[in-house]
């Protein structure tokens, strides 16, 4: 990757604080980033990168401040730019807030932390649960020179040794997000499953842990393709998993870090059937009045509920007066987004249920000028995954042999999903 140097710079460009890895480029070329930006944003370029002058800077805005990263030869500028996303999270977890008053207030610090990260231009380590063991915010007591943790110098950079549990367990959540687009003729336009495994480990020791999941590969590679099993797409892991075991015989094998932390991503580009459909007729009486019709129904199976279920339908700006009706939940106008939200606390599934809305419209305005905003549902649904992933098993090797609990959870909630309207 090779970064030259970083750079942390107000709005109007003047640098705040920063730390030349390389000497390779002159500290002055940061002078220009302001004016290169600025003609940027007037071509309405919305990329991460300029270059100028045989430099490359790379670069991402945080509240009001921007990391800049300055790099002289052909590197990987997505590296970069995911250090620099990482080093925002670090600061992020040390100062709460990462903002101009939180760097002018933490200098030194931030030199500290500068010096850990990178080493000549390299990243090293970004952890910063391993960087608050031995980079605090009291400072450093002169009398004894602290020994950096074992993560600094281990091959498991991610976990520190000798951590000790009175309880040892393990939460794993399987959350997935479905993104759906339907047509006004209620044609499916686009649809996904965004999933995470998240995991959230409480063991002792340096435990290795294995997950089986029906991987449609595995099953194929085993001779039980006819199972039930899911095709993963996109599939990123966490740093602590072993990639070489995953790409050889599908094993997800790792050392999990001590806490919170998601295991795994993956995509699922497939067709998906609406969990919750919305049909809606909007009846618009000569600038009088408006009158909607919205029947909602859950085509999941019977034995699952949605939780927490919002529908959220657009109604025109000059709309007022309003009045419901409904079999079931709660309907609340909000004026300012020019919406009404209908909440369904639960929504079991084979159910239909209708709301009426009524409003009255004072002034002359021609709806169609307005565009028509789809209807978007936000939902959860525990117990149950849209893809049919499974997690076969989860085994915990500890050398002291310890007895530890995994606990599995799933959920499909709502990603960006949107019914058109008539």
């Amino acid at each position: 990757m090779a970064a030259s140097a970083v750079y942390i710079l107000d709005l109007k460009g003047k640098v705040l604080i920063s730390r030349n890895y390389k000497g390779d480029i002159e500290t002055n070329i940061i002078d220009k980033f302001n004016a290169l930006l600025l003609e940027k944003e007037e071509e309405n370029n919305t990329t991460p990168v300029i270059q100028t002058d045989g430099v490359t800077f790379a670069y991402i805005k945080h509240n009001n401040v921007y990391l800049v990263a300055t790099v002289r030869r052909n590197a990987n500028v997505a590296l970069v730019v995911q250090f620099l996303h990482k080093l925002a999270d670090i600061f992020v977890e040390y100062f709460k807030e990462l903002e101009e008053e939180s760097i002018k207030d933490n200098f030194v610090l931030i030199y500290e932390l500068l010096d850990e990260v990178m080493d000549f231009g390299l990243p090293q380590t970004t952890d910063s649960k391993i960087l608050q063991e031995y980079i605090t915010q009291e400072g450093q007591k002169l009398e004894v020179a602290p020994r950096p943790p074992m993560a600094v110098t281990n091959a498991v950079s991610w976990r520190s040794e000798n951590i000790k549990h009175r309880k040892n367990e393990v939460f794993l959540d399987v959350i997935e997000s479905v993104n759906l687009l339907v047509s006004s003729n209620g044609n499916v336009l686009r649809s996904e499953i965004v999933g995470a495994i998240k995991m959230r480990v409480f063991l002792s020791g340096m435990p290795e842990l294995r997950l089986g999941l029906n991987d449609k590969v595995l099953f194929e590679h085993t001779g039980r393709g006819k199972s039930k099993s899911v095709e993963l797409e996109d599939t990123k892991f966490h740093q602590c998993v072993r990639l070489s075991r995953f790409e050889n015989d599908r094993t997800i094998s790792f050392i999990p870090p001590d806490g919170e932390f998601d295991l795994m991503t993956y995509r699922l580009n497939t067709h998906v059937k609406p969990l919750i459909w919305v049909e809606s007729i909007i009846e618009r009486h000569a600038h009088s009045r408006v009158e909607y019709m919205i029947k909602a129904k859950s085509q999941f199976k019977r034995r699952s509920t949605a939780n927490n279920v919002e529908i959220v339908i657009p109604v025109p700006n000059d709309a007022d007066s309003p009045k419901f009706k409904t079999t079931v939940g709660s309907c609340k106008w909000v004026p300012e987004n020019s919406t009404v939200i209908w909440t369904i606390k639960s929504f079991p599934g084979g159910k239909e249920f209708l709301m009426r809305a009524h409003f009255g419209l004072p002034t002359v305005v021609a709806e169609d000028s307005e565009g028509k905003p789809p209807i978007q549902v936000k939902f959860e649904i525990p117990y149950f995954t849209v893809s049919g992933i499974q997690v076969r098993y989860l085994k915990i090797i500890e050398k002291s042999g310890y007895q530890a609990l995994p606990w599995v959870r799933y959920i499909t909630q709502n990603g960006d999903y949107q019914l058109r309207t008539n």
